[in-house]
């Protein structure tokens, strides 16, 4: 393969690019240009290497009710895209089935051990190791109920090959005392796993050094795909290559039905408030708030705290609530915050088995794909880079990907 258009510049895009042209590929990257429009940008910075278990699990369909944003939590689904997620929740809870759901445990155990190093590997590559802050993260629990509860699930939860966790001492609790109204009355932190310094500033960073290697950007909307790696844009231009990789998101879906491919995505929507004013030091890691819903992550740019899981159409307004909802939660902790933080809201592109999507189209041999990654975007990207690299240079990945084939849909 001597040259490929890659669809999409999210961090998935973007390390994808930046992978392929250091290979000797000639890549040109085509977006919108809204770093704002997707998760890349608005998420908690998280390489969450632990989270291994899918989120289409029984325990999930189970907990939903008092999960809800009605009963304060932070799950919630858009009324007015009722027909885009009644058929994916259909597909959600099949996916659900205990054979399946441990299937996809493993293969998930076998693509994020490597996610760290990958992180580490790709922030070389761009001549930026001080992307990676390999610090850890910490789940707390406010009340006696919510630490008993949370410690008795995290002990018997499995955490991957390469992540584990140990309880806070109370000289690291006490480091809380600075930046909430009161101590937590427990937390875990985990080892294993980090965070980037900024997500904006990391997929700038790739970005930067993909266009040093003498990779294209184009800013516009591909609109139509073809099997023979012919893509139209929005202003009736056309680009031609040996090869197109879809890596749009959410927005993939459309592309892929061109090509004859199902592929059932839905936007899961993330909110984040951020203030650039902050007593929370660098080297305190993300922490979520366990009975608050919500994580807390400190950037160069600020510190962010983010949630909500809210089903719908990836290009539908934010819901003034969430924000609302979201500034009561930081208030009830006590975190130093500015009056009128950065407001965002974007979508996880999410498929009904919570596996991301990795490969080259059975249909269009032309077409590789890598998307559907839902909270696990910004972990993954740099291992899903590699493969794809690898793929395209017609190698064998060093994870196997046969898990991860859209065909899986039908």
């Amino acid at each position: 393969m001597k040259s490929i258009l890659v669809i999409g510049g999210g961090l998935v895009g973007a390390a994808c690019a930046l992978r392929l042209q250091a290979a000797g590929v000639q890549v040109t990257l085509i977006d919108p240009g809204d770093k704002r429009r997707g998760a890349s940008y608005g998420n908690a910075g998280h390489i969450g290497s632990e989270q291994v278990a899918p989120w289409s699990a029984w325990g999930n369909v189970l907990r939903a009710p008092r999960s809800s944003f009605g009963a304060g939590g932070p799950l919630d689904f858009r009324w007015s895209d009722v027909a885009l997620w009644t058929p994916w929740s259909m597909e959600f809870l099949r996916a659900c089935d205990p054979v399946r759901f441990e299937r996809g445990r493993e293969a998930l155990i076998e693509l994020l051990a490597d996610s760290l190093p990958a992180w580490h590997r790709i922030a070389e590559l761009a001549g930026a190791p001080e992307l990676v802050i390999p610090h850890g993260h910490a789940t707390a629990w406010m009340t006696e109920r919510g630490a008993a509860d949370g410690l008795a699930a995290f002990a018997a939860a499995k955490w991957g090959r390469t992540t584990s966790y140990r309880e806070m001492t109370s000289a690291e609790l006490a480091r809380y005392g600075d930046v909430l109204n009161r101590l937590p009355t427990a937390a875990v932190i985990f080892s294993g796993t980090g965070q980037v310094s900024d997500p904006q500033g990391a997929r700038d960073a790739i970005l930067a050094s993909f266009a040093e290697r003498g990779g294209e950007l184009v800013v516009g909307s591909v609109v139509r795909v073809e099997a023979n790696a012919r893509v139209m844009l929005a202003d009736g231009s056309v680009r031609e290559a040996d090869a197109v990789l879809v890596c749009a998101g959410p927005w993939s879906r459309a592309l892929m039905e061109q090509l004859g491919v199902r592929a059932p995505l839905i936007g899961e929507r993330g909110y984040h408030l951020q203030s650039s004013e902050t007593n929370w030091p660098h080297d305190l890691p993300t922490t979520v708030f366990e009975e608050n819903f919500i994580a807390v992550s400190r950037f160069t740019s600020g510190l962010r705290c983010t949630s909500f899981v809210e089903f719908g159409s990836p290009d539908a307004p934010g819901d003034q609530r969430k924000w609302r909802r979201l500034r009561q939660r930081i208030d009830e902790l006590g975190i130093r915050f500015e009056a009128n933080p950065d407001r965002w809201v974007g979508s996880r592109p999410s498929l009904p088995d919570f596996m991301p999507a990795i490969g080259r189209s059975e249909r269009a041999p032309k077409v590789l794909y890598a998307f559907g990654h839902a909270h696990l975007g910004l972990t993954e990207a740099p291992i899903t880079a590699e493969i794809i690299a690898a793929i395209a240079a017609e190698k064998a990945p060093a994870v196997d990907i046969a898990p991860f084939r859209i065909e899986r849909f039908g």
